[in-house]
C-alpha cells in the first residue's frame, strides 16, 4: 500500500515513520502469533509467505524455531516496517529468512510457489483485502495451507473503540481513529464471502478472545503515547486537550481494573484453510 495515501484515506498510522515504536505492542499481541503458527503446522523444507508482516512477527518467531529449516518470505508495503524487520535479521544472523517490500495486491512470486502462508492483522488493511486474497491464493500450491488473523468487531476491539468514542467529538471525521478499517472484516460472514471470491473452498474461521494486559492504566496509556500510534489524532487537538483524552479513556478502561492490573479482552477471527 502507498503510506501516504492509505493514511489519508483510511486514519491509519503512518506505518513507515512508526516502525521503530511499534514493537511496543509484540508482547501484547504474541497469542495471536502463536496460535497462528501453531495451525500453520510449517514442516522442514517448506516455503512460508508471511503477508502484512510489519516488524517481521510473527515470520521471525517462526525463523528462531525452525532454525533454516524453512524458507520463509516477508513481504509488508511500509518500507519502513520492511527495514525494521530485516535488520533483526541481520543482528540476529537468522537463516532462512527475508523481508521485502512488496504490496500483497501484486506480489511478485510465479504461482504456486509457497507451501503456505500467514498473516496477523495485516488482510483487513490492505489498499485491497479481496485483490490480496487472490494474490496469496494464486501464489500458494494446490494443498498449500494459509493461516490468518483479522479483528473482529468494532465493539471487542475494546482498545481502538475507547479512543474512537473520545476522539469523536473532538476532530473532523476524517480524522477519526481508524476503527472501521481495522474492524472492517469482522462481520459475520464477511471474511467467507471473501475467500470464496479469492478462490478457496476449504477453510474454517473461528472467532478467538484474548486479552491485553498491563501493570496499570499508566503503562497502557504510556504505551498508546510511546508507540504514536494516535499521532494524528493528538495533531489535530491543541495540546491542552491531551489530559483529557487520557481521562476519559481511563475511565473505560476502569471496568477491567482489578488489583491495580489492566486486563482487556480483545476477540479475532482466525482464519485457516488450504488451497
Amino acid at each position: 500500500m502507498n503510506e501516504k495515501v492509505m493514511s489519508e484515506k483510511d486514519n491509519q498510522p503512518n506505518w513507515g515513520e512508526i516502525a521503530e515504536k511499534f514493537d511496543i505492542w509484540l508482547p501484547q499481541l504474541a497469542p495471536v502469533g502463536e496460535a497462528l503458527l501453531e495451525t500453520l503446522a510449517a514442516k522442514n523444507g517448506d516455503r512460508i509467505l508471511d503477508l502484512g508482516s510489519g516488524t517481521g512477527e510473527p515470520a521471525l518467531s517462526l525463523a528462531r524455531k525452525m532454525n533454516g529449516q524453512v524458507s520463509i518470505i516477508g513481504i509488508d508495503a511500509a518500507q519502513g516496517m520492511v527495514k525494521v524487520a530485516q535488520k533483526k535479521v541481520i543482528d540476529e544472523k537468522l537463516p532462512g529468512i527475508e523481508f521485502q517490500t512488496m504490496p500483497a495486491e501484486s506480489i511478485s512470486f510465479d504461482d504456486n510457489h509457497f507451501d503456505r502462508a500467514l498473516c496477523r492483522f495485516g488482510v483487513m488493511l490492505f489498499e485491497d483485502p479481496l485483490k490480496g486474497l487472490q494474490e496469496m491464493h494464486r501464489v500458494l500450491k494446490p494443498g498449500g495451507h494459509f493461516s490468518l488473523a483479522v479483528w473482529s468487531t468494532p465493539e471487542t476491539m475494546l482498545t481502538l473503540y475507547w479512543t474512537y468514542e473520545v476522539f469523536k467529538h473532538r476532530i473532523a471525521e476524517d480524522l477519526y481513529p481508524p476503527l472501521k478499517k481495522v474492524t472492517s472484516l469482522g462481520a459475520p460472514g464477511l471474511m467467507e464471502t471473501l475467500l470464496k471470491e479469492a478462490g478457496f473452498d476449504d477453510f474454517n474461521v473461528e472467532s478467538i478472545t484474548f486479552h491485553y494486559k498491563f501493570e496499570s492504566f499508566d503503562a497502557y496509556w504510556d504505551a498508546v503515547e510511546a508507540s504514536d500510534i494516535l499521532k494524528m489524532q493528538y495533531d489535530a487537538l491543541p495540546d491542552e486537550e491531551r489530559p483529557q483524552i487520557r481521562h476519559e479513556v481511563g475511565r473505560f478502561a476502569r471496568d477491567f481494573i482489578k488489583d491495580g492490573v489492566l486486563v482487556i479482552p480483545h476477540d479475532y477471527l482466525l482464519v485457516t484453510g488450504t488451497k
